[in-house]
């Protein structure tokens, strides 16, 4: 008895799946899985680097259809900690200043240092060049996948005071990020540097802590640097960048589809981000003024000349694989 009525209801079972397929009925679909993508930045919002997270953020997003969802954290950690939590896969991606290369490829951390390349064109030349393309590969090895590079212009030197040469930058108590060849270079020059977190920035220069600063125009801007500062010094010293970076083992687990997604909002990004900052940067250098800041154009010869001793000493020490005068040549 027990094994009939087992027969009839699977014999009714199967009768009502033949009258749902008959009815063109087919079960509902699933809801694709969504992919969280986590862009972190120690830049505050309104800044290049952070423009360009949301640039990227727009583009990866509308080519997902909204598969792909990106979250931007801007201005509430220091590059370091996002650079190790991305490398470390906590946060998967980064738009952040050039950090990664003093970390993770620190011979070829002359890219960003005071003084050795000359203007933005010169250093696109040399990262699209072999030693770029060796950087990367180093970088990729500490599982870091580079997609971008965003121009953040010249950097400049903050004061409270006029600076024309050298010596008036002697015993200056100057804000530097805590990157020790950035550090041995301005101290060759004179100053007292201060090594000081990103988002430590404007508090540094409000206590008193340090009493000078040195960056592009956003970060002055961003930063608000004119409320505690009343000199912009024009010493056009170091070619400012910032990175956007995957960590390459959440990248490589991804589709192929996804992959050619990101790699092209990437570099639709990067064109995005450079011509705004080639268009900006002067308007911003106006800004400042009307807030007040005063522009000085100090000797930059002078500058230059007093810095060389320290910029040839890290090309021997630090980054042995090239020459200044092979990465000036190029």
């Amino acid at each position: 008895m027990k094994t009939f009525r087992i027969g009839f209801i699977f014999s009714i079972m199967a009768f009502v799946c033949f009258l749902f397929a008959c009815a063109g009925i087919t079960p509902i679909a699933q809801p694709e899985k969504k992919t969280t993508m986590r862009i972190g930045s120690p830049f505050k919002p309104g800044t290049i680097v952070v423009d360009a997270a949301e640039k990227f953020k727009e583009l990866v997003e509308k080519g997902s259809g909204g598969r792909i969802e990106v979250t931007i954290d801007a201005g509430t950690k220091a590059e370091i900690e996002i650079n190790k939590m991305n490398r470390a896969g906590e946060l998967e991606m980064q738009s952040n200043g050039t950090n990664f290369l003093e970390l993770y490829a620190p011979p070829y951390y002359f890219f960003t240092a005071p003084y050795v390349m000359k203007d933005f064109d010169h250093y696109m030349r040399v990262w699209n060049g072999k030693l770029g393309q060796q950087a990367r590969a180093q970088l990729e090895k500490n599982d870091l996948k580079y997609l971008a590079t965003i121009y953040r212009g010249l950097r400049q030197m903050t004061t409270n005071k006029p600076v024309y040469t050298p010596a008036d930058v002697y015993n200056m108590k100057l804000r530097l990020p805590p990157i020790p060849t950035w550090m041995a270079v301005w101290k060759a020059m004179g100053t007292d540097p201060v090594a000081v977190p990103l988002p430590e920035l404007f508090d540094s220069l409000k206590t008193g802590k340090a009493g000078s600063s040195e960056g592009d125009l956003p970060q002055i801007a961003g930063f608000k640097l004119f409320q505690v500062q009343s000199h912009l010094i024009i010493t056009n010293h170091l070619v400012q960048t910032a990175g956007i970076l995957i960590n390459k083992p959440f990248f490589d687990k991804l589709s192929k589809a996804d992959q050619d997604l990101i790699v092209r909002a990437g570099k639709e990004t990067e064109e995005w981000a450079n011509n705004k900052i080639k268009t900006d940067e002067p308007a911003t250098l106006v800004d400042l003024q009307r807030m007040g800041m005063q522009v000085v154009i100090p000797n930059a010869d002078s500058f230059r000349a007093k810095a060389k001793s320290a910029v040839d000493e890290l090309f021997k020490t630090q980054w042995s694989v090239t020459t200044w005068a092979e990465v000036l040549a190029q």
